[in-house]
């Protein structure tokens, strides 16, 4: 009976490796439901479609180009296979012929064939209005850093497969190594809403939108709501004056002198000018006496310095943080880019509690707008919110010719 089973794959070659990169395609869209997006009911519909993607295409399409195609272009392919490694070494033209093959798969193949049938087909598959000259734009942009990730793990597993297997294992050796990918990614990413792309395709394509349950109190909270000692006073710090050499040394100086201590900083020259801005914690009865130091110091007279006082949220006087996003943008920069997106925010009833901006130069030494942004909501989102959300930003990043949108979804998993 095992005798008999075991030739099914060689007597019948297509039709098992059809078979096995349609359970393949089929179990690893399950997984990535089950275990990756966390659904109560599974999208039978969508799973249908990726497993008749992965019949036609993975089955058929690379059967033929691996085994009929190969074998007429490479007569030899399947004897250098068949041939122990050391009659391998020593076979200059069937090396050739495999490095051959390694190339017009990874180099020829997947570039202009695989990549645009896979994105048409995930376009087809998870938009609600699908638009197959947008996925080849999405394509196009993410090409590079496609090619890299794929050529880090396929190259060295496809001069495997062709070294090494039988023709009829070609096409059951690519399901298998794409199969143990997936169980890897899912393992390390259980819960992880951003990955999904990277599962559904045989090698990592880098988008990022992550998902974690956590305690939130303490992560978005500010330095203020942090500190629940009720005999400290906070102070807020502010300078802004000429740029010297020892500024910050001196404003940090004066302060730890005083008897205060720095949580929260931001110190920073801007063209001819120092800015400074500081939380400071210090014992309610030396506050007045670190103002004064401040004013009185002589080697701080050309800034502007001000201070005010900060006070605590009171309990009971908001709701508790339930959901929370770090968000981390990168796109050439325009103007508007901050405002567009902090509406975006607004308009999801979502509060930026952090937000800092920089200018890096980008490709082609253009200059690069960085968005770093703390943004919170009382309401907790489900599944389907965070899908919305990421629709929302994929759509921010097309529309804006955003080059990084990074998203880390923290929610709150007690209430």
């Amino acid at each position: 009976m095992w005798k008999n089973l075991a030739q099914i794959p060689i007597k019948h070659p297509l039709a098992f490796g059809v078979g096995v990169s349609t359970v393949k395609t089929c179990a690893s869209d399950l997984l990535v439901q089950v275990v990756v997006e966390q659904r109560e009911e599974i999208d039978w519909k969508r799973n249908a479609a990726f497993a008749t993607f992965g019949c036609f295409y993975l089955g058929g399409v690379q059967y033929a180009l691996y085994v009929p195609v190969f074998g007429r272009i490479f007569p030899n392919a399947a004897k250098f296979a068949a041939k122990p490694i050391r009659e391998k070494v020593k076979d200059v033209k069937g090396l050739g012929a495999l490095c051959g093959q390694v190339f017009l798969d990874q180099f020829v193949h997947h570039p202009l064939l695989y990549f645009p049938v896979f994105y048409g087909t995930r376009e087809l598959v998870m938009s609600e209005k699908p638009d197959l000259m947008k996925a080849m734009t999405t394509y196009k942009q993410n090409m590079t850093e496609d090619l890299v990730a794929l050529w880090k793990i396929w190259v060295p597993t496809t001069f495997i497969n062709f070294a090494f297997m039988p023709m009829w294992a070609r096409i059951p050796w690519v399901a298998g190594t794409s199969m143990l990918w997936t169980c890897v990614l899912s393992a390390m990413r259980g819960g992880d809403i951003s990955h999904k792309a990277d599962l559904e395709a045989p090698f990592p394509i880098g988008t990022t939108f992550t998902l974690f349950e956590e305690g939130l109190d303490d992560m978005f909270a500010c330095p203020v709501d942090l500190d629940r000692d009720e005999s400290l006073a906070h102070v807020c710090i502010s300078g802004v004056g000429p740029d010297r050499v020892g500024h910050v040394a001196k404003i940090a100086r004066t302060v730890s002198d005083a008897g205060g201590n720095v949580t929260h900083s931001k110190m920073i020259r801007l063209g001819q000018d120092h800015t400074t801005l500081m939380h400071v914690a210090i014992e309610r009865e030396k506050r007045c006496a670190l103002i004064d130091r401040l004013h009185n110091n002589k080697e701080l007279g050309l800034l502007d310095i001000r201070a005010s006082n900060l006070t605590r949220r009171q309990t009971g006087s908001y709701e508790h943080t339930i959901t929370g996003l770090k968000v981390h943008i990168v796109g050439p920069d325009s103007p508007g880019m901050l405002a567009n997106i902090a509406e975006a925010i607004a308009a999801r009833n979502m509060s930026i509690e952090d937000v800092t901006t920089d200018i890096r130069r980008g490709k082609h030494n253009h200059p690069d707008f960085v968005i770093n942004a703390d943004v919170v909501t009382t309401e907790r989102m489900e599944q389907k919110q965070l899908d919305s959300l990421l629709v929302d930003f994929q759509k921010m990043k097309d529309q804006m010719n955003l080059s990084v949108v990074d998203v880390r979804v923290h929610r709150d998993p007690v209430h």
